[in-house]
Order: structure tokens, then sequence, then C-alpha cells
């Protein structure tokens, strides 16, 4: 989804929808910052546990809520127009379209519905039957090997070939660590792919797609990033 259908880091900007419709709650971030230092013991899935500390103390009807409204007002007008072709190319021929995203499941599904996707996931967020979000949420990033898990359980059994791949599958990305999930494909496409994957994109010979970023350098991406985190 974020760099393969949009360009943005869709969880800043969802973190930037939430403080501009809670602004206090700008105060949960501060029990982010002291896990920074330690992002490499903690990985990306401690990282974003900690990053979402904002929604702290809402409920899954609260979040819900939110990720629909994000969905619909931002996630839906940034979708890049070349890759909304793609996606309606394969709507109309009947296949099953797949988004699958390490963004929090809540907007994700909630994105694949307003595209007409068949079906969403994302990183499930674990909450408590009935109770509200805890400062740390559990989760299991969905990522790598994770996504392939979940591929798996989606499809029946006779969906899959003798070599494990699945039936006339084409994959999309923008990361090599999305690698596990598109050695299930038989076709695949890379979107503004890094060095290394675009490498192996064309060692493989698969479909390399360079699409415009909204950003001017490096610098002011990293500014836009500040801006959503603080709710501007």
């Amino acid at each position: 989804m974020d760099g393969t259908l949009l360009p943005w880091d869709s969880q800043k900007f969802f973190c930037r929808h939430v403080l501009r419709r809670y602004p206090m709650r700008r105060a949960f971030l501060l029990a982010y910052l002291p896990l920074l230092p330690f992002a490499g013991i903690l990985g990306s899935e401690g990282l974003k546990r900690g990053f979402l500390s904002f929604l702290c103390g809402l409920t899954e009807e609260e979040v819900n809520e939110l990720a629909n409204e994000f969905a619909h007002q931002w996630l839906s007008q940034q979708v890049w127009p070349e890759m909304r072709q793609v996606v309606e190319m394969h709507q109309q021929r009947g296949d099953t379209t797949v988004l699958i995203s390490a963004s929090p499941e809540p907007y994700v599904k909630a994105f694949a519905r307003a595209l007409g996707f068949t079906h969403g996931l994302g990183t499930n967020l674990d909450t408590p039957e009935g109770k509200t979000y805890p400062l740390y949420p559990s989760l299991m990033n969905n990522k790598g090997e994770n996504k392939v898990a979940r591929i798996r359980a989606l499809f029946e059994e006779d969906c899959f070939l003798a070599d494990g791949t699945l039936r006339d599958a084409h994959g999309y990305t923008d990361s090599c660590a999305d690698l596990p999930m598109l050695a299930l494909c038989a076709t695949n496409t890379c979107i503004n792919p890094g060095k290394r994957l675009a490498r192996i994109a064309a060692e493989k010979k698969w479909e390399i797609i360079r699409l415009p970023r909204p950003w001017k350098s490096k610098l002011h991406r990293v500014w836009i990033r500040i801006k959503c985190v603080t709710g501007r």
C-alpha cells in the first residue's frame, strides 16, 4: 500500500488525522520518543507499538470511525492515478484483489473497501474485548513472512500450485521486505524500487514502474513527517 498505491507513509498521516480530531493526544507521543534510541533492539514491531500510543484510551469503535474517515477523506485521494488504473484493470477482469500492508488494519480494511478490493489485510492491533487501546498495543507486524502466512490463510489449498505459488497471482510492491510475498507470485511489478530491489527485478525480468513522488527532497519529506506527527 504505502509506496505502491500511494507515495506516502500512511501511518504518519493517520497520526495527523487523529491528532487533529483530538489535539491533546499529542501528549501520548511522549511515550514514543524514549524508544527511538533503542530502535535497533526493538525493531519495526516494537517501534510501531510505541508510535501507536496516540490511540491510547480510544475504543475499537472510535478507532474504526477514525479509520473510515481517514480512508475516505485522505487515503482515497492520494492514490497514484496509474496505480488506480491497475487496480481497476484487475477488478474488471474479475480477479480476486488483496490489499495487504504493514499499516494498521483498521484503516487498511477501510481503504480496501473504498477502492473495491476483495480483501484488506494489515497489522492487527490486539485490543482486549470491551476495553480501550493500551499505551503500547500488542500486535504482530504484518510484514515479510507474516504477509505470506496471512495470504496462505486467506485462500483454499487448491489455489496453490505444487511449487507453493499462488495460482495466476500478480504481486506489486516497492520494498524488498515483500520478497517472501513476491515468491508466491508468478508475475511481479515493482513500484519506484530502490537499488537492491531494482537489481533483483532486472534479474528476474519483473516489470518496473517509476512514478513521481510529491516531495522535493529527503529533507522536505522528513519535514512533512514531523508536521504529521505533531498534527500540523
